[in-house]
C-alpha cells in the first residue's frame, strides 16, 4: 500500500500574496511517497492419527441352572385278538372304529367248495397320555468383557 501525504501544508497555503499569486504558486510542493509493507499469515493444517489408547474386548461364558417343566405325550398300543370264526363271501378292508384299528385275518379253507373264513380281527387301540416333566438343565450365556487400556506418552509430546 502506498501512502502519500503533503508535508507543505500551512497556513500562508492559503493565504494570497499581494501580486495575487498564492505561496503554493511559488513554493514546490513536496510530496513524498512512504512504502508499507503488509504482512500475511497462512495457516496449514495437517492430521495425523495419534493412538490414545487400546480397547480389548473379549467374551466371557457363563452357566446356570434353570428348571423346565414340560408336558410330554406318549402314544401306547394295545393289541387285542378277537376270535371270529365266520364264514365271510368277500376279503373285508382295513377299517377304524373310534381310535380303534381293526385289521381283519383271513384263511381259505378247502372244503368241495372255497369259503372264506373269518378267523380272528386284531383291534388296535391306541391310548394317549400326557405327563409332567421336569429336569434341572444347565444354560450356557455369554457376555463381553471390555477394558480400555490408556496408551503410553512418547517423549516428543
Amino acid at each position: 500500500m502506498i501512502a502519500k501525504t503533503n508535508k507543505a501544508t500551512s497556513k500562508r497555503d492559503t493565504e494570497a500574496d499581494s501580486d495575487g499569486a498564492t505561496p503554493s504558486d511559488s513554493i514546490p510542493e513536496k510530496i513524498s511517497e512512504t512504502l508499507i509493507p503488509l504482512h500475511a499469515e497462512e495457516l496449514s493444517v495437517t492430521k495425523e492419527k495419534v493412538e490414545t489408547g487400546r480397547v480389548h474386548v473379549g467374551t466371557v461364558t457363563r452357566t446356570h441352572q434353570e428348571v423346565v417343566e414340560e408336558d410330554l405325550s406318549r402314544d401306547r398300543v394295545e393289541i387285542e385278538r378277537i376270535p371270529v370264526n365266520q364264514t365271510i363271501d368277500a376279503m373285508p378292508e382295513v377299517r377304524q372304529d373310534g381310535n380303534v384299528t381293526i385289521v381283519p385275518v383271513v384263511e381259505e379253507i378247502l372244503v368241495l367248495q372255497r369259503r372264506l373264513v373269518l378267523r380272528e380281527e386284531i383291534h388296535i387301540r391306541r391310548i394317549h397320555s400326557t405327563e409332567k416333566y421336569r429336569e434341572a438343565v444347565t444354560l450356557r450365556r455369554q457376555e463381553a468383557v471390555i477394558s480400555r487400556t490408556p496408551s503410553t506418552p512418547t517423549p516428543d509430546e
